[in-house]
């Protein structure tokens, strides 16, 4: 479908329009709404759980239920929007987020906290790959890699505020004031993104496929649902098994369908280049050993520890100062090494920093677990912003929405399967731990489902029993994210491409491959 030959004057993205960087500070609003949202989450699950009778699973889904309709909506969204307009399209996001937020402040119990976090994910789907897809059409390549930082910073920035503001709020409010606090945020969003972005869009993106959304949405889903399930089911039960066997055979009919179009959804093109596919890859490992470790250590903080909400946020800021030192520092070694020694770099130490947490036992205090924390922020930070900066560099600019939504569609498929398998993991190492043999049969039920039930009851040797569970099941959770950091650093070393002065987000080079990708000539983005 060609452009109009005329259309109503726009803002120009051009470099030279000095309010770029203003429609810059909108997408960084937009950014900050996400990561706020998910670290005040973080540090409200134990709070919540006990407040609305949720176990580890109804938590796993809480976390999981936004994950998975984020990842399977991301990409038609990132279609949506290079068809219909990416400002309209990601005001649109913003604006189910802030539906999805007010449902949730009147919840009372884990279905409706559920369903709103549902919700939510299903507008964040819009606003995380559209906020970085109108970046290549507002900045030139001087200023692409200071404005991709801008927008990756604001999502580190979100994380350590999160945990302070959320504390505060459950210290002196109900649960659902962390559901609250997005409100004024999203607005300011809003009405940023109405004044200041230009509507940028291309109009020869193919149409979005239902059948491979559906596809895409079940198939995780399911495989979600099968590996939360598992611990307490077994994995040989009928319901795990087919629903697992369902979720292969889903994402197997997608990945067939996707190949059979000229303009896929799911641009699986995009990963024969080895560039784009290995910088993805370390993406995602790393996501989803980070949302593992901020499933399991809230509950440790808060329950095991005894700190309440808000001292819990405050012990998570090692974490977040090291994410934030190391993403800043990461940029001139990137620049004079390349990002694979970087990247691989952040792997090997977010993988000694989860096997030395895998060490800790039941004596020990906050002290060591604060050096670990800190060790994993670093990895992190070097890891993320590198692999995720290169990873947008290999995008054309006339498919940059699907491109950036396929690449946070990967992370945060890693999210979802993360916290199912981490969670999973931690279920299995606590219940097997646990001494319940004394108890009833319905205390006994009820101190299984989660380590905050095992408190409730009030029983001193339980609790005793379910702390030393706990720790155990982290203590595997740790090794399982070691192991899974120290792997991707192996592949990232062996098979990601080392260009030296790595070219900006959005310029689309690759040193592995003679044919760079770049803006197509007979579908150039349009504006307007």
């Amino acid at each position: 479908m060609a452009a109009p030959a005329e259309s109503p004057p726009q803002l120009d993205p051009s470099p030279l329009d000095p309010r770029r960087w203003l429609a810059l500070g909108a997408l960084v609003a937009s950014m900050l709404v996400l990561s706020f949202d998910t670290t005040i989450l973080n540090v409200a699950l134990p709070t919540m759980a006990a407040q609305i009778g949720a176990d580890t699973g109804d938590m796993q889904w809480v976390v999981d239920s936004y994950t998975v309709v984020f990842a399977a909506v991301m990409l038609p969204a990132g279609l949506i929007g290079d068809r219909f307009g990416r400002r309209r399209m990601l005001i649109a996001g913003l604006a189910v987020f802030l539906a999805g937020s007010l449902l949730g402040v009147f919840a009372g119990s884990p279905a409706p906290v559920i369903a709103a976090r549902t919700v939510m994910g299903t507008g964040a789907a819009f606003v995380m790959p559209l906020a970085l897809s109108v970046l290549p059409s507002m900045f030139g390549p001087d200023e692409r890699t200071k404005a991709v930082a801008a927008v990756t910073t604001a999502a580190a920035l979100g994380m350590p505020l999160g945990p302070i503001v959320g504390g505060t709020l459950l210290e002196h409010f109900w649960w659902g004031s962390v559901f609250l606090v997005n409100i004024p945020l999203v607005a300011i969003g809003i009405v940023a993104c109405v004044l200041l972005l230009p509507e940028t869009r291309d109009p020869a993106a193919p149409r979005v496929d239902l059948i491979s959304t559906v596809c895409a949405a079940a198939g995780l889903g399911a495989l979600v649902f099968g590996i939360i399930e598992a611990p307490e089911r077994g994995w040989g039960d009928p319901v795990v098994l087919l629903s697992l066997f369902g979720a292969v055979a889903l994402v197997t009919g997608l990945v067939l369908r996707e190949r059979g179009v000229e303009r896929p959804m799911l641009d699986l093109t995009l990963l024969g280049r080895r560039g784009f596919l290995w910088n993805a890859v370390a993406a995602t490992l790393v996501t989803f050993i980070l949302t593992g470790l901020l499933f399991v250590l809230p509950s440790y903080l808060q329950t095991v520890l005894g700190n309440d909400a808000f001292g819990t946020g405050v012990r998570l800021l090692p974490m977040m100062g090291g994410l934030l030192v190391a993403a800043r520092g990461g940029a001139p070694l990137v620049k004079r090494y390349g990002p694979r020694p970087v990247i691989v770099a952040g792997l090997v130490v977010l993988a000694g920093s989860a096997f030395l947490g895998s060490t800790t036992g039941t004596g020990d205090g906050y002290g060591s677990v604060a050096v670990w924390l800190s060790l994993s922020g670093v990895g992190f930070g070097l890891a993320i912003v590198p692999a995720m900066e290169a990873a947008l560099g290999q995008l054309p600019v006339d498919r940059a929405g699907s491109g950036s939504g396929l690449l946070q569609t990967l992370r945060q498929t890693g999210s979802a399967v993360g916290v199912a398998i981490l969670g999973s993991v931690l279920a299995a190492g606590y219940t097997g731990r646990l001494s319940t043999d004394a108890l009833p049969p319905a205390a006994a039920h009820a101190a299984r489902s989660s380590v905050i039930a095992a408190h409730a009851l009030a029983d001193p040797a339980l609790s005793t029993s379910a702390d030393a569970a706990y720790i155990h099941g982290m203590d595997l959770t740790l090794l399982v994210c070691g192991g899974a950091a120290l792997a991707a650093a192996v592949l990232v070393g062996l098979f990601l491409p080392n260009p030296h002065g790595v070219a900006p987000a959005g310029v689309g080079t690759d040193t592995a491959d003679p044919s760079p990708l770049r803006p197509s000539p007979d579908h150039p983005p349009v504006t307007g």
